[in-house]
């Protein structure tokens, strides 16, 4: 965790909050830090996808018109 952390108010479904109260319990860990922990992979993982649609940016474009006329001209379709 940083070294200053913010607060947060979140509210969750009933059934999710228990979950992870539940969970915390379980591995010793605070519920903020099991969210915070979530986020952080969340975001992690939204980088990645960026990373890759700007990796991809040059490759050309394929339009769906010409996708769905290739299957029709070999029998796909």
């Amino acid at each position: 965790m940083s070294t200053n952390p913010r607060r947060a108010t979140v509210y969750f479904d009933p059934a999710l909050h228990r979950a992870l109260r539940l969970k915390a319990a379980e591995t010793e860990r605070s519920m903020s830090d099991l969210i915070s922990e979530a986020v952080q992979l969340s975001l992690a993982e939204d980088a990645e996808d960026l990373a890759a649609f700007e990796d991809r940016v040059i490759e050309p474009g394929l339009p769906y018109e010409t996708v769905v006329a290739d299957l029709k001209r070999r029998g796909k379709i």
